[in-house]
């Protein structure tokens, strides 16, 4: 625990603040009175948390790739928390990419004065012919043991929470599935740990000096495989019991197709998981559980209170807030001739007799379960299509029915900015040839009492077929953005006093440069 006055010691830096775990680390260590410095690609992210404003957060931007960042982030820094790995299974430049960056930290650290270094890593041994992203994620652990600064490296295996990606998987998969096809890895034992245990031996780890240069193995009291996570959460979910069936013949490759159709987690995240699946991982010792004594949650406890969290739509961070928020370039400078592109728009807007406050709420409440107004059919089959093309399609949601922040995944949009009461901006993450973003203004309708809506939809086409694309979608996108604005104004209520009609090429253009 810290001392009285640790909030005038030297901060410490969580690398990964905006990932699934770092996400949820960084408010537990600023209520125990830590200094936190979050180390982050994308600030605005971090931000716009509930945590965002709080005077013992220090958000810097930090890149584990540039060197000069990294090492400005660290500078003053008494420990640093390395959250950060890549779940994508894209070969040796992923692979590469992890341990360059864990080279820079290791680097870094040393010569910023670091007194250690916290890692969660993952369960596996060399000789266990494991996985890609196990390997991956050993070797990280590795070079940053071979630095200076002492390391402290926790080991878990699958982590059970909501939002998480092991969760989520077992969700879907058992939710929409009353058979199913599964490759024999289905059955490998594993020692599943729920995240609130994570969170606990990471955050105690940083006063319990015992920990400090060693490995340990972190999991909950229970060793079950896939198979019997899924049934499990039959259980849990009051679901009838699932008929599993093991085949010899299912490729990672193939069942993170598979996956990826029925489940919101995407095949570049299911394969490492799938792959996974044949390497046992359990605990080879315990010895934690005696310098970090607590009580470890069961497999089921921690699905009852994962899922229970989901209903309640208090999920605080998940799998898909990860990666950071990088804009095209035409998009920040607002003059897509100068980044490379023409912009072709589709923008509407209507004009209400209504209160700012009251239809920025209904604003932010679109997509999701909540559906997009009008034509919802129509948006869901353009989801499954871009499903099919490998995209995200909608089966990501939204994390909460009613709120957004900065980095939140919606469908397949991600929320790129918001000023409250004034704009949303989505950008699209859906396959497609080009660049676009949906957006949402509010502005006042020129008589007192009257509010204006904007709805634009932007997009630079990349090369012929891109232009073709837009062109072809052309009246429909006409006919879903006009009737979204169209019903999301009569959602509220309020008279509508003109519109919805489309913008003038003028008012287009100065809607960019706002």
């Amino acid at each position: 625990m810290p001392s009285q006055n640790t909030s005038n010691s030297d901060p410490v830096l969580v690398l990964g603040a905006t990932g699934y775990v770092g996400g949820r680390l960084v408010p537990r260590l600023l209520d125990k009175g830590y200094r936190v410095r979050a180390g982050v690609r994308s600030p605005a992210k971090l931000a716009c948390r509930p945590y965002g404003n709080h005077p013992g957060l220090e958000i810097v931007a930090a890149d584990l790739l540039d060197y000069s960042s990294l090492y400005k982030a660290m500078s003053g820094c008494r420990a640093v928390y390395y959250l950060v790995h890549s779940m994508q299974s894209g070969g040796k430049d992923f692979v590469r990419a992890d341990q360059d960056a864990a080279r820079n930290a290791a680097r870094a650290a040393e010569e910023a004065g670091v007194e250690r270094i916290i890692y969660l890593g993952g369960l596996g041994e060399e000789q266990d012919d494991l996985s890609e992203h196990l390997l991956s994620r050993r070797e990280v652990g590795r070079i940053l043991q071979e630095g200076d600064v002492p390391l402290t490296h926790f080991r878990a295996a699958i982590i059970l929470g909501a939002g998480s990606a092991s969760f989520e998987l077992v969700r879907y998969l058992v939710e929409r599935l009353p058979v199913m096809i599964a490759p024999r890895w289905v059955s490998t034992a594993a020692q599943p740990i729920a995240v609130s245990n994570v969170l606990t031996y990471l955050e105690q780890s940083l006063e319990v000096e015992a920990t400090k240069g060693g490995t340990f193995d972190i999991c909950g009291p229970d060793i079950m495989s896939y198979r019997d996570l899924f049934q499990l959460y039959t259980e849990v979910a009051n679901l009838p019991r699932r008929l599993i069936i093991s085949v010899p013949v299912l490729t990672p490759k193939l069942c993170s197709y598979w996956v990826h159709l029925v489940t919101p987690v995407p095949a570049s995240i299911a394969r490492p998981l799938i792959e996974g699946l044949r390497n046992r991982v359990v605990c080879g010792d315990n010895r934690i559980r005696d310098h970090i004594p607590q009580r470890l949650l069961s497999c089921r406890e921690a699905m009852t209170s994962a899922l229970e969290r989901v209903r309640k739509s208090e999920v605080e961070t998940c799998w898909s807030d990860a990666g950071s928020l990088t804009p095209p370039e035409w998009i920040s400078c607002d003059d897509a001739s100068y980044a490379g592109g023409t912009v072709l728009s589709c923008d509407h807007r209507v004009v209400l007799r209504a209160e700012t406050g009251e239809l920025w709420r209904r604003i932010l409440t679109v997509g999701g379960e909540n559906g997009w107004f009008y034509a919802n059919w129509l948006w869901r089959l353009r989801g499954w299509m871009d499903r099919l093309a490998g995209g995200p399609g909608l089966r990501r949601g939204r994390r909460d029915p009613e709120h957004l922040q900065v980095g939140d995944a919606l469908d397949f949009w991600r929320v790129l900015e918001i000023e409250p009461m004034s704009r949303l901006r989505l950008l699209a993450e859906m396959r497609f040839p080009g660049e676009a973003y949906l957006e949402f203004q509010l502005r006042p309708g020129g008589r007192e009492g009257l509010v204006e809506i904007r709805q634009l939809s932007k997009f630079v086409p990349h090369g012929l077929f891109g232009i073709v694309y837009w062109y072809a979608l052309a009246p429909a996108h006409r006919l879903i953005f006009r009737g979204l604005l169209r019903n999301l104004a009569r959602s509220t209520g309020r008279e509508i006093v003109q519109g919805p009609e489309p913008l003038s090429e003028s008012e287009s253009r100065a809607c960019v440069r706002r």
